[in-house]
């Protein structure tokens, strides 16, 4: 049984992944920064039919938190296959580049990438274990340069100084990270679920969770000779789901 560990998973599209691939047979460690909030979400889910989920606390911005969680995975398990780092903020709005506090733009990269590279690193010694090792960096397509300088893009009004520039810097770490890896069977990629309808932008996304977790699960649950150091994107309407950088 291949084992996950999804991070900030008691709700929304972190749920509903781990959700989907409970049932595909997958034993599904549910991040939660809160415990008992990822204890009581676990309680429903097994009450519901789910099985193989345990809720873990992980605070990503915490290296102790993250340790202890590697800890109980490395014990339980001794290994992981597949990360999806799916923590992240949005932060204070509005959030234009002339009056954003230094500070409030610091908390939300302390969330959306140095969380993200803290877990990872940590994670890369049960990771490498794994006979077919993800990593799926969860972005937005707000994160990328090329549409967001396309006066065309559909979203190209949507901008902000600390979430959009914090999916671009995860986004270049992947590269680089994928890059390092390419010898191993490792497959590492950013993956944007789309404009999906979540507490996180108070349902105004026209996507639904369903639809955004099957499209992290498809480009995670990859092949022998998948893609790797790639950007995917639900919002990009084509059958590749390329999205550019």
């Amino acid at each position: 049984m291949q084992t996950v560990l999804i991070t900030g998973a008691n709700r929304s599209i972190g749920l509903e992944t781990a959700k989907q691939l409970s049932e595909k047979g997958l034993f599904i460690y549910l991040g939660s920064r809160d415990l008992a909030k990822g204890e009581a979400v676990v309680k429903d889910l097994t009450g519901k039919g789910f099985k193989n989920i345990r809720a873990i606390e992980i605070d990503v911005t915490s290296p102790e938190s993250v340790l202890k969680a590697k800890e109980i995975i490395d014990k339980e398990q001794g290994k992981l296959d597949i990360l999806i780092n799916n923590a992240g903020i949005l932060g204070i709005q509005p959030q234009t580049a002339e009056a954003t506090a230094v500070e409030n733009i610091r908390e939300v990269f302390e969330t959306n990438f140095f969380g993200i590279i803290t877990v990872t690193q940590i994670f890369l010694e049960l990771l490498k274990k794994s006979d077919r090792p993800r990593i799926s960096n969860i972005t937005s397509g707000l994160g990328s340069l090329t549409l967001h300088s396309d006066p065309e893009w559909k979203y190209y009004h949507v901008k902000s100084a600390a979430y959009g520039p914090s999916k671009s810097a995860l986004n270049a770490y992947t590269i680089v990270l994928a890059y390092e890896l390419k010898e191993l069977p490792f497959k590492v990629n950013v993956i944007d679920p789309g404009y999906t309808a979540t507490d996180f932008n108070h349902h105004s996304g026209p996507g639904s969770t369903e639809s955004a977790a099957s499209f992290i699960i498809k480009h995670t649950l990859t092949g022998e000779n998948g893609p790797t150091g790639q950007f995917f994107s639900n919002d990009i309407e084509d059958e590749t789901g390329i999205s550019p950088w």
